[in-house]
């Protein structure tokens, strides 16, 4: 299955306990750590989180400073973990007003867990679901016929998404709010939703099964019908 998680409440965790803000999103990288590991003990194939969205820059730009360097030491720090638990790692959104120190640490981290077979990690940065879906006209050649599996491909091309990820079964968001804040608007189509109050650093294996939990007890209809519904209609 394919698990999208919007991450959210770290400042507030920070200010609940009297701390700064950049507390908060290192308290939040840890948590990324623990979700990461127990997602890959569930048998999820594909995790993608949001981790920095195109509306983000608008934060005072010192937080923001502190948000990309915290992820460009993610990646240098935990893709030899993802080569030991054989998770592949993709960052998906836009890179073009990426710092290149951070660009490069992104394409090394790609590039030695492409072999990987387990589990799919994407993680979202500067990342924008209708930024990305307007891009997508870039890359569809006018001669072409235009069809799902050519808009699929041209999307993954505008996210960088590589290889291409299934859509969205769970769709979590921490932290109390109850939006999709612009994240993966066309994968999360038929996705079931999971909101809860849990700030995102407190967000634990043990919160994970809540979700997934839950999600065991939904009826996917997909727009029909389920079994016992079709027969009595019949």
């Amino acid at each position: 299955m394919h698990i999208a998680i919007i991450m959210d409440g770290n400042g507030r965790w920070a200010l609940n306990r009297g701390l700064p803000r950049r507390q908060g999103h290192r308290a939040g990288a840890d948590a990324v750590d623990r979700i990461v590991e127990a997602a890959a003990r569930q048998g999820v194939r594909t995790l993608t989180l949001y981790a920095f969205s195109a509306d983000n820059w608008r934060r005072p730009k010192e937080e923001v400073r502190g948000l990309l360097e915290l992820l460009r030491r993610y990646l240098l720090s935990q893709t030899r973990r993802c080569l030991e638990h054989s998770i592949r790692l993709n960052v998906i959104g836009r890179r073009d007003r990426l710092e290149p120190s951070l660009c490069r640490a992104i394409e090394w981290s790609e590039e030695v867990t492409a072999e990987c077979s387990g589990m799919h990690l994407r993680i979202a940065v500067d990342y924008s679901s209708q930024d990305s879906l307007m891009r997508v006209g870039k890359y569809l050649s006018p001669t072409e016929a235009f069809d799902r599996e050519g808009f699929l491909k041209a999307l993954s091309q505008a996210t960088h998404s590589v290889p291409s990820a299934p859509e969205v079964d769970l769709l979590i968001r921490t932290g109390g709010e109850r939006r999709l804040s612009d994240f993966l608007l066309w994968e999360s189509a038929y996705a079931e939703l999971y909101f809860t109050d849990c700030l995102w650093p407190d967000f634990d294996e043990q919160e994970l099964q809540r979700a997934l939990s839950d999600f065991t007890r939904r009826q996917r209809r997909f727009g029909a019908l389920v079994a016992n519904e079709a027969a009595s209609r019949a």
